[in-house]
């Protein structure tokens, strides 16, 4: 037996622990004739992290082989033998398995492999590493303020503690725990180092937490803006095979950026995008997915980006490996191992050399051998046993049989003795001797083999087999039948999508045989009778169809086509081959028509807009017809990203959409006119511009912001303004030398990096007004009820007055700040105060206002509420009158005029008001009221009503007059 023990030992050195697997199988020859055979694993070593706080003190290491007689089981550590019989030892053997007692991280951390072996051989296991988890707390130092203006970005750094293994998931606590900071567009955590990344500062297993980092937003007003910085960049990254793999870009600005990625040599794979655009997730990465890619995190202030290369590389894996084998003695071999991976594998052997070929084998080539492939990502084993043997031939195992051969067909006799070293071999038939001709030949193997087989061909065949150690032979027989034919060949067919297609086979066989048929499509098997019926026919169905007769003798076929004709199948390859400002032309390659020409194509777009709503494309020529394979597409947005798919359509319907063209970005292009425009008002002493914000899919061109012009009506300079804010709707210009309701010639234009567009027509607007500059005087008022009060005044003479401010409160119980308020128009100078409290004292104050603001306020008046009553009532009179229709050289009427007083009394009380009526509060006795209409040009000089009426209250609830 080959001696492989100490050579299986060196194996140690080039296994990599991480990412090992083994092949290695009990060969077919280990039946129940056998005595034995080597290991064969089925459990190995794997990496262990023992986490160096476990409650469970101790690591098991698995390693069983199935064998016989059974193996025997040695451990190494770092390739050192482990005496399990040393007294202290931590170690023990459970079974084949090695268990770690108390495991010490500076005795038992390293590499462990197992050895199993028995009479037949040993084989060496895949290494295991044992490795000590720990994390470490943060450290105790309090860390320093960070100070970050509003608007701007802000990082926060974390440095992690020590631990092991590297992988860690980091988050952030705001202020107290459990708060932890939801993360989002403004704010992001690394996983790669654990830095908090803020991009834009508002006011505002086992897990360790670092002290407190106070973060102090400084106000500033104007909060500026800033453009986008890449703060997060994902590096030159390799990624294997099959792998999910998040490349990571977040950036600092104000507006908060948007991140977008995109891959610079090829369509994105299969990915997806997370937290808010800071990662791109692939998904199973493949060869192809491999090249660069860029982030790019833009917003109104600027943009800025990314690249780097993600490597695609691949474990070694076996393309072909060694397997157990049993040859003849003094017979050829030859092992081989090929595998794949990237970087390539390098294979080596138990001995030197690629292959091991074997020129004449003896008994001591017998035993266990391995083959190993291994790059810088991992390593793979595949094990087998040879064993090499002789004996005399055996029929005992696999006797000639009888077969069964169909007339004019071809038969094959095998002949199969198991004998080492191999025999010679010789048939008859019958008592006749055979030998080669041009029908009948006997094969190295020793198979017979006899061509255009008659009814003369029935008989006895016998095999003889003989080597140095013996001979054998064993006898078969052979019957004829009649052989298989087509009687009934299918038909080619012709159908629509959504038919019906039937096709038939029948054919004549031996009546002894059983026959069964086999329909298959394009190679692929289907039905098993001799009709077919294809229903709803659709164009997967199409392609040759072969119906197969077949018995246990003999086979025969036919075939016919199924053609389906239906839709056109989607177009490929869509791409833009040139592109303007407005319109981009396509190009694309013809799918297939399915069996009816087709007749037009429809163009269809979508953008980051639209979300991703498909829309039919504006296309020149407006019809674009069945032989064609470019396109203009016009009537687009400039600068704006567009994707394309084109669908072809014939006679039976529209196809299926082709896949979407690259995105392709539209040339940029300058032009926006303003349509809604216009400002004034404010506080005083400014100028207001006003227009409606442009869309993005409108900024044609990157920079986008608007330029405002404005001059007095009375002067010949513009002044120019550039607010570079693509959002921005106004402009407010402040100026002390204002005059108050200065007229204004303004307008305004966009422009972008292409340039200025046009401006928008000019319009009339005026400076803000000054705020009211004079207090209501005349102030006075009385009580009603115990919760009602009336308060009048003079009207201002002012004639920006808007209207009036009547504030309330109690004099001890309130303060100013919770007083009630009324709004009263400014052409009345009156109104009623409710909802007060019963036998109160009041303070009341009037002040105008108009948009500018508000005036100085008024003298305090006091009013005292009445003291509740058992019985309450109220005392008014309603007097109404009809409009008043100004004569053609007069006026038109501003409002109305009351006055009312005592009879006898040479004062009253004067109410102005826009409305026809009025309640007058009043009490016992005789009383003269008067209305007058009142224009911009005075009062009228006769009034409209003069009447007295005498007045007796009595105690009901209600009085009317």
């Amino acid at each position: 037996m080959l001696n492989l023990t100490l050579l299986l030992h060196l194996l140690v050195l080039l296994l990599s622990p991480a990412d090992a697997s083994f092949h290695g199988e009990v060969p077919d020859f280990y039946g129940d004739e056998a005595t034995g055979y080597g290991p064969v694993f089925e459990e190995q070593p794997v990496d262990t992290i023992y986490p160096e706080e476990s409650p469970e003190a101790k690591i098991t290491l698995n390693c069983r082989a199935r064998a016989n007689p059974p193996a025997t089981y040695k451990w190494k550590l770092n390739n050192m033998e482990i005496d399990l019989n040393e007294e202290g030892s931590h170690y023990s053997l459970v079974g084949g398995n090695l268990v770690i007692n108390n495991p010490i991280k500076t005795k038992h951390e390293g590499n462990y492999s197992c050895l199993a072996s028995n009479m037949y051989g040993a084989l060496i296991s895949q290494v295991g590493s044992v490795q000590f988890g720990y994390l470490d707390l943060f450290s105790s130092e309090e860390r320093e303020t960070v100070k970050v203006k509003e608007g701007q970005g802000a990082v926060l750094l974390c440095a992690p503690p020590p631990h092991h293994p590297a992988e860690l998931s980091f988050r952030w606590i705001l202020n107290e725990f459990p708060t932890f900071i939801p993360l989002d567009k403004r704010r992001f955590v690394s996983q790669s180092n654990g830095n908090l990344y803020i991009s834009k500062v508002d006011s505002i297993s086992k897990s360790v937490f670092s002290n407190y980092i106070p973060l102090m937003p400084q106000a500033e007003r104007p909060i500026r803006k800033y453009p986008a910085d890449l703060n997060v960049k994902f590096p030159d990254t390799t990624a294997l095979v099959g792998q999910n793999i998040t490349l990571e870009c977040f950036a600092l600005g104000n507006p908060v950026p948007e991140i977008h990625w995109k891959k610079l040599d090829g369509p994105m794979p299969n990915h997806e995008i997370r937290m808010a655009g800071a990662h791109l997730h692939l998904y199973n990465v493949q060869f192809e997915d491999g090249g660069t890619y860029r982030c790019e995190a833009v917003n109104s202030r600027g943009k800025d980006y990314h690249t780097a290369r993600l490597s695609v590389e691949a474990f070694p894996e076996w393309v072909e490996h060694i397997n157990s084998i049993e040859k003849d003695l003094n017979s050829e071999y030859t092992m081989s191992c090929i595998a794949t991976g990237k970087p390539k594998p390098h294979i080596r052997w138990l001995k030197n050399g690629e292959l091991m070929r074997f020129s004449s084998l003896t008994f001591d080539d017998s035993g266990m051998y391995q083959c190993i492939a291994e790059n810088h990502h991992g390593v793979i084993y595949a094990n087998a046993e040879l064993r090499v043997f002789a004996c005399a031939p055996t029929f005992e195992h696999n006797p000639v049989k009888r077969v069964l051969a169909a007339k004019n067909g071809r038969v094959v006799i095998e002949c199969r003795p198991k004998a080492a070293p191999k025999p010679t071999f010789s048939w008859s038939k019958d008592t006749e001797l055979l030998s080669n001709s041009t029908r009948v030949f006997i094969w190295e193997d020793g198979s017979l083999e006899i061509l255009n087989v008659t009814r003369a061909d029935e008989g006895r065949y016998t095999c003889f087999a003989e080597n140095d150690r013996g001979k054998a032979n064993s006898t078969g027989s052979l019957l004829v039948t009649e052989s298989t034919k087509i009687t009934l060949a299918p038909s080619n067919a012709d159908v629509k999508v959504g038919e019906n297609a039937w096709m038939q086979c029948a054919a004549l066989h031996d009546p002894s045989l059983d026959i069964t048929f086999i329909w298959s499509l394009d190679g692929r098997n289907g039905s098993s009778n001799g009709e077919l019926l294809i229903k709803n026919a659709q164009l997967k169905h199409a392609g040759r169809y072969t119906c197969t007769a077949q018995t246990p003798v003999d086979n025969i076929t036919a075939s016919a086509h199924l053609v389906v004709r239906g839709p056109p199948g989607a177009p490929g390859g869509v791409r833009v081959i040139n592109k303007t400002d407005k319109s981009v032309t396509l190009q694309w390659s013809r799918g297939a028509d399915n069996h009816s020409p087709i007749s037009k194509y429809t163009i269809q777009y979508r953008n980051s807009f639209s979300k991703d709503v498909w829309k039919n494309a504006t296309t020149s020529p407006a019809d674009v017809e069945g032989n064609a394979e470019t396109s203009t597409v016009k009537d687009l947005f400039p600068w704006t990203e567009y994707e394309f798919r084109v669908i072809a359509t014939n006679t039976l319907g529209t196809g299926e959409p082709s896949s979407p063209s690259p995105k392709e970005k539209t040339l940029e292009f300058l032009w926006w006119r303003p349509r809604t425009f216009g400002g004034g008002g404010g506080t005083s002493r400014e100028l207001t511009i006003t227009w409606t914000p442009v869309q993005p899919q409108y900024y044609y061109g990157p920079n986008f912001g608007y330029i405002v012009a404005f001059r007095p009506q009375d002067d010949y300079q513009w002044r120019r303004v550039i607010v570079a804010d693509p959002q921005a709707n106004r402009y407010v210009h402040k100026e002390s030398s204002i005059p108050p309701l200065t007229q204004f010639q303004v307008k305004v234009k966009a422009f972008n990096s292409k340039g200025e567009g046009p401006y928008s027509l000019t319009a009339i607007i005026y400076s803000a007004q000054d705020a009211p500059s004079e207090a209501p005087v005349n102030v006075n008022g009385r009580a009603l009820s115990a919760t009602e009060a009336i308060v009048w005044w003079l009207p201002l003479s002012q004639s920006n007055i808007d209207g009036y401010q009547v504030k309330y409160w109690r004099n001890q119980e309130d303060s100013e700040g919770g007083a009630q308020r009324v709004v009263v128009p400014g052409k009345e100078n009156h109104t009623r105060l409710e909802g007060m409290k019963p036998d109160s004292s009041y303070l009341i104050e009037i002040r105008g206002y108009n948009s500018a603001g508000y005036g100085p306020p008024s003298e305090h008046l006091q009013v005292h509420t009445k003291k509740p009553r058992m019985l309450c009532f109220k005392v008014s009179v309603n007097i109404a009158w009809e409009h008043v229709e100004p004569l053609d050289n007069e006026a038109s009427i501003d409002g109305y005029k009351v006055l009312y007083r005592q009879q006898g009394s040479s004062t009253g009380t004067l109410y102005t008001t826009s409305r026809r009526y009025i309640d007058l509060p009043l009490h016992d006795g005789d009383y003269v009221v008067e209305v007058r209409a009142h224009t911009e040009g005075g009062d009228g000089r006769k009034p409209l009503l003069w009447f007295s009426l005498s007045l007796i209250v009595l105690s009901r609830p209600h009085l009317t007059a």
